[in-house]
């Protein structure tokens, strides 16, 4: 009897023992409502491709049961269908053994976590809850915590950046005007100033003769002025010197005057008469003589060229120079007769072809166009099939110039065509490896294809390139979640990723004037974005507006918005859902 007794109440305290720990796990899971979790960013956020959040929290004072092991997992729940579970936390009670944060039974206590996870299309509507199990420490029977939705969705406002990077064409040289400026000379005796007839007849004046009869009637040419520039060699006295080359330079204007007479379109005036001409003397040609001296082989240059430094006295030069006997025999064969001249240059200006006609040209006769009248023709329009044509002749004729291969490449990418962008760029490389621009273009490319820091690094080595360097280094920080990065990089640029980026960077008040200073604020998106900065500053009746004028112009952003977390807040709305459903 005794020994029945002392087995009843072992079984009675075993249960009891049992229900204690059953009590403990059970007063957790009845008042788990108690428990507070706090999650931040709410609602979520996509940053550089992921989703990272903190969880936070608070067990009240006597409820962690001591030997109680739990389990916390964060869940994101797709509306669509699908889940991602991510890295679970465990908790212990004081008196449970493992690995794991405490959580004190008398105090209470609170624990907080850090979790990240790969962005995916299906978080934008979504739930984040909390799943929990809890055991007794030491053993497998696990108890289940109600679920608990602790967030909404998730905002993806920064994969609305533009990815219209901005490829750069290589500049062309073509000048509407060329200098076609001629010059020529004619000489004269010592002393005289008359012109000779044999310096009408010489080479140079024969070629500039030929030059006026064939082109001063030609449209292709324009006649600007002449300049006379006399000369007296530095070897008579001054002042007949001074009267000798003004002489000089009335011969040689009478001189050209003839020639320009001569030519047989008598509508023609230009160079007919001597007011048409601009005449300067020289009295001493004191620099024309060193020059010669300097360029000549003269045995005794070096002792001349002395002279002229140790004496700034003309007449002293002469006169040391002269004393030079031998020297000066030589100076006055070789030297001296050449400085007795007159400068004639005509100025004339060799127009280039008319934008009509290197357009016309471009698309019908490209072969008759020089590299640089076709990459000029490409400037002419805005049209892409156009462009794409003239290109693509620039390159066949001229394939070995990397800016026809690197220009077809930029339209190429401007009509979305990356793979044969590419192919160009790669041509162009070819013939200009290490060029800046090319740097620019090749990273839009590794850009386009996912590659981020290749395309960061191709665009660190295109320094100088261009503005859009950098505009394109904006586009890349956004998608790295580097905010502040894009604000300085886009720069001066106003528009609708630099106002993208000024909202994420905690600046939506900047979004509305950087738009409204841009070519880009009647776009639909931008009208979004203004929506989404008003819904930051809690300015409901902007943001109404905006979004309204934005679907009105794309109605595709009903259903955009209507699962929009930026809009979270205005779900119940009435004008909200008037707008949106």
């Amino acid at each position: 009897m005794q020994n029945n007794t002392i087995k009843l109440l072992s079984v009675v305290a075993g249960s009891a023992i049992l229900l204690t720990a059953c009590d403990g796990l059970g007063k957790m899971v009845k008042k788990q409502n108690l428990v507070t979790h706090d999650v931040t960013p709410k609602p979520l956020e996509e940053k550089a491709d992921s989703v990272a959040f903190t969880i936070s929290g608070k067990y009240p004072a006597k409820l962690f049961y001591k030997k109680a092991v739990v389990t916390i997992t964060p869940v994101i729940k797709f509306t669509a269908g699908g889940e991602k579970a991510l890295e679970p936390v465990t908790l212990l009670g004081e008196s449970a053994t493992g690995n794991g944060q405490k959580i004190p039974y008398e105090k209470g206590g609170t624990y907080s976590k850090t979790f990240s996870t790969a962005y995916e299309p299906g978080m934008k509507v979504a739930k984040l809850e909390i799943r929990a199990k809890g055991v007794k420490s030491g053993s497998t029977k696990e108890k289940e915590f109600k679920g608990i939705e602790i967030a909404d969705g998730t905002i993806i406002t920064p994969l609305l950046v533009r990815n219209d990077e901005k490829g750069i064409f290589a500049k062309d040289a073509f000048v509407k005007t060329a200098p076609a400026n001629q010059t020529t000379h004619i000489y004269y005796v010592i002393n005289q100033s008359n012109v000779r007839a044999e310096e009408m007849k010489s080479a140079e004046m024969k070629g500039i003769s030929d030059f006026i009869k064939a082109n001063l009637s030609s449209q292709w040419y324009e006649f600007k002025g002449i300049d006379v520039s006399a000369y007296a060699s530095p070897d008579g006295e001054t002042d007949k010197n001074e009267h000798l080359a003004q002489d000089r330079a009335k011969t040689a204007t009478d001189a050209m005057v003839g020639t320009f007479k001569k030519h047989e379109d008598k509508k023609v005036t230009f160079g007919k008469t001597k007011d048409q001409y601009k005449t300067i003397t020289t009295r001493e040609d004191w620099e024309g003589f060193k020059a010669a001296m300097q360029s000549s082989t003269m045995k005794d240059k070096d002792l001349v060229l002395r002279v002229l430094t140790m004496y700034n006295d003309a007449d002293q030069r002469r006169k040391e120079i002269k004393n030079l006997a031998a020297t000066y025999k030589e100076l006055a064969e070789q030297i001296l007769p050449k400085l007795r001249r007159a400068e004639i240059t005509v100025m004339v200006d060799k127009k280039s072809r008319t934008d009509e006609m290197i357009s016309r040209l471009a698309t019908s006769h490209p072969d008759s166009l020089s590299v640089e009248e076709l990459l000029y023709a490409g400037t002419l329009t805005t049209d892409l099939n156009t462009k794409l044509s003239i290109y693509q002749a620039a390159e066949k004729q001229y394939g070995s110039d990397w800016r026809t291969s690197n220009n077809l490449g930029v339209v190429l990418l401007m009509n979305n065509k990356v793979d044969d962008a590419k192919a160009a760029f790669d041509r162009a490389t070819a013939n200009a490896n290490g060029n800046p621009i090319l740097m620019n273009n090749t990273g839009i490319i590794s850009s386009k294809a996912g590659d981020r820091k290749t395309a960061m690094d191709y665009y660190s080595k295109a320094s100088g390139a261009g503005s859009e360097v950098n505009y394109n280094k904006g586009i890349l920080d956004i998608r790295n979640g580097k905010y502040a990065d894009a604000v300085t990089d886009f720069g001066s640029y106003k528009g609708f990723n630099l106002a993208l980026a000024q909202l994420l960077n905690g600046s939506p008040e900047s979004v509305n004037g950087t738009i409204d200073a841009s070519s880009e604020k009647e776009m639909a998106m931008s009208y979004y974005l203004k929506a989404i900065a008003s819904a930051r500053k809690g300015d409901a009746t902007g943001g109404m507006t905006t979004l309204k004028t934005a679907i009105d112009k794309d109605a595709s952003l009903k259903a955009m918005a209507k699962d929009d977390c930026e809009f979270l807040k205005w779900r119940d709305n009435a004008d909200f859902k008037a707008l949106t459903n």
